[in-house]
C-alpha cells in the first residue's frame, strides 16, 4: 500500500484479526480476511481427520492453502509457524514432530495468542508455545529451528524482505521454508492496491513471483521453489467478493532451504546436501 505506513498497516492488520479471534462462529471472519471459512479447508489439501485433530475454534478459516503438505515433518524437528493464528497448523505439526518435538507458534496480535493457548490448553498439548511478536522480528533464538511454516500471513506484512532476512536467522542450517501465501499475477490497480479491506483480505499486499523469490534468495535461501495454483480463483473471489481480485492474485506454494548442515535422507542415512 504505497500511501501507507508500515505501522498503519500493521494497525490494520491487527485490529482486523483481533475482531476475528473475538468473532464467534466457526466461519466469522467475513469478507474481509484471508479465509471463506473451515469447510473449504477440504479444498485447500487438509482431511476430515486433520480438522476432527484440532480444538473447536482453532481451525478459524484464514488460510490459503496446505503449507504442511509440502513441508515433510519429521519426529523430534523444531518447527516455526509465523503467523499462527488459533494454532491450526500448530496442532498439526505437533503430531507429526511427535512428544520430542518443538513447534512454536508467532502471533502478532494479542488476542490471537491467548486464542491459542486456550486451545492448546484444551487439547491438552505438551509440545506446542505461543509467542507475541512480528514476523519481521521474531522472538526466537539464531538457528533454532528446522522448519518455519505459514499459511497466508506473510502477504499482510509491509516488509516482507524483513520476514524472509529474520526466518533465514532462526533456521538452522539445512533448515527449510514451506509457506501457502498469495501472490500477484497481474499488476492491481492502485484503487484495490491502497484499498485497507483488500489489504487485510489477503489480496492487496500481495508480492509478484518475482519479487518473492528475489527476495528469498537475497535472504540467503537456495533451492527456491514458487508453485502457483491456476484453479484458486474461486476461493480468492470469496475473500474479497466483487471487486475481481482474482484476476489479479493466486494461491501459491512457496518452498527454500537455507544452506549447509546435512539433509536426512531416510531413517537410518544423513548425508550432506552436496553428496545427494
Amino acid at each position: 500500500m504505497t500511501n501507507t505506513t508500515h505501522d498503519e498497516v500493521r494497525t490494520a492488520v491487527r485490529d482486523q484479526y483481533a475482531k476475528v479471534a473475538n468473532a464467534t462462529g466457526a466461519a466469522s471472519c467475513g469478507p474481509n480476511c484471508c479465509g471463506p471459512g473451515p469447510v473449504a479447508s477440504l479444498a485447500l489439501g487438509y482431511s476430515a481427520d486433520d480438522l476432527a485433530a484440532v480444538p473447536e475454534g482453532a481451525n478459524m478459516g484464514l488460510g490459503c492453502g496446505n503449507p504442511q503438505a509440502i513441508a515433510a515433518l519429521k519426529p523430534g524437528e523444531t518447527v516455526l509457524d509465523l503467523g499462527a493464528g488459533g494454532g491450526f497448523d500448530c496442532f498439526l505439526a505437533s503430531r507429526q514432530v511427535g512428544p520430542s518435538g518443538r513447534v512454536i507458534g508467532v502471533d502478532m496480535t494479542p488476542d490471537m495468542v491467548s486464542k491459542a493457548r486456550a486451545n492448546a490448553a484444551k487439547l491438552g498439548t505438551k509440545n506446542v508455545e505461543f509467542r507475541l511478536g512480528e514476523i519481521e522480528s521474531l522472538p526466537v533464538a539464531d538457528g533454532t529451528v528446522d522448519v518455519i511454516l505459514s499459511n497466508c500471513v506473510i502477504n499482510l506484512s509491509p516488509n516482507k524482505a524483513a520476514v524472509f532476512r529474520d526466518a533465514f536467522r532462526v533456521l538452522k542450517l539445512g533448515g527449510r521454508l514451506a509457506v501457502s501465501d498469495v501472490v500477484e499475477t497481474s499488476p492491481m490497480p492502485a484503487a484495490l492496491k491502497n484499498d485497507v479491506a483488500a489489504l487485510t483480505g489477503c489480496v492487496a499486499g500481495a508480492a509478484s513471483v518475482e519479487a518473492v523469490a528475489s527476495m528469498l534468495r537475497e535472504a540467503g535461501f537456495e533451492s527456491v521453489r514458487i508453485s502457483v495454483n491456476p484453479g484458486s480463483g474461486e476461493f480468492i473471489a470469496q475473500c474479497m467478493p466483487g471487486v475481481g481480485a482474482e484476476g489479479y492474485v493466486a494461491s501459491a506454494t512457496i518452498e527454500a532451504v537455507k544452506p549447509g548442515g546435512k539433509a536426512c535422507c531416510g531413517p537410518s542415512c544423513c548425508a550432506p546436501e552436496s553428496a545427494r
